[in-house]
């Protein structure tokens, strides 16, 4: 693993707590209102994550299918508010920003999501998937947007001349980079990878990994890597933070974290994937 580069972190969670409250059904609304039931329960799906990730780090968010590792990506990209605590972004509290500010924010951290078939729409070429949000928020102008797209394209390593094709006419792997290239095609600081890997074949999963981690060390992102698989983690991790419902259990170095774990809820992963503990080495 390269070492992080040393210096004030690009993005900081402090306290960042995401909590859920379902809507009553209509029996419990009569139950309510005749003093006899109570609101449904809060679902605490974030609570109380206080995290960092500095400028040329890739920091792994690892752990079980509902743990909270969705929402607190979501929050940091601004999909969804915090019900608590702040996001600090290049040392400015996120929820301060107004205007032009906020904007800048939102550009500045970009997500890769989990489905490549999903998070692409069919109807649009690949190159209005990459180029839309340049040409909406007049990023680059018109007479250089071509060009901004086709620096993305072989930034993730696909032909310039896919930008007239439509998403079903690529392979998943394909897909997926065109997912990374709409995010870099903002020129981000911050990625988050939001189990970016996980739909697709083992084989391919192997060269989407390699491309992050070459894209990383390029250009000095921060990476927040959000995944259950702790065998891609050791892959292109720094760091790896452990979640547990909704919270931070253990955090540290990749290597560190394999061959001495703190919490029985790590050495629980760790001991569900055979020959994990040198899978970090």
């Amino acid at each position: 693993m390269s070492a992080p580069i040393l210096e004030l972190p690009i993005l900081e969670l402090k306290g960042i707590t995401r909590h859920f409250r379902r809507s009553p059904t209509l029996a419990e609304r009569i139950l309510m209102a005749t003093g006899r039931g109570k609101p449904p329960p809060v679902l605490r799906a974030v609570d109380g994550v206080d995290l960092s990730v500095a400028r040329g780090e890739v920091l792994g968010l690892v752990g079980e299918s509902g743990c909270g590792k969705s929402t607190l990506a979501r929050v940091i990209t601004g999909i969804l508010p915090p019900t608590a605590g702040e996001v600090v972004y290049d040392q400015r509290k996120v929820a301060g920003l107004k205007g032009r500010d906020r904007l800048d924010y939102l550009l500045k951290v970009q997500m890769i999501f989990q489905d490549p078939y999903a998070s692409l729409d069919p109807r649009m070429k690949v190159s209005r998937i990459v180029g839309e949000a340049l040409s909406l928020h007049k990023l680059v102008p018109k007479a250089q947007l071509d060009e901004a797209v086709d620096r993305a394209l072989t930034e993730v390593g696909l032909d310039t001349a896919y930008r007239e094709r439509y998403p079903h006419q690529f392979s998943g792997g394909q897909r997926q980079r065109i997912g990374i290239a709409r995010a870099l095609a903002l020129e981000p600081d911050v990625l988050v990878a939001d189990e970016a890997v996980s739909a697709l074949d083992v084989s391919v999963q192997a060269q989407i990994l390699t491309l992050i981690k070459d894209i990383q060390q390029r250009l000095g992102l921060a990476i927040l890597f959000v995944t259950h698989d702790l065998r891609v983690a050791a892959q292109i991790c720094d760091r790896i933070a452990v979640m547990q419902r909704g919270r931070i259990v253990e955090a540290g170095p990749t290597a560190a974290l394999f061959a001495v774990p703190s919490h029985d809820y790590t050495r629980a992963l760790l001991a569900a994937v055979p020959g994990a503990r040198r899978f970090g080495h």
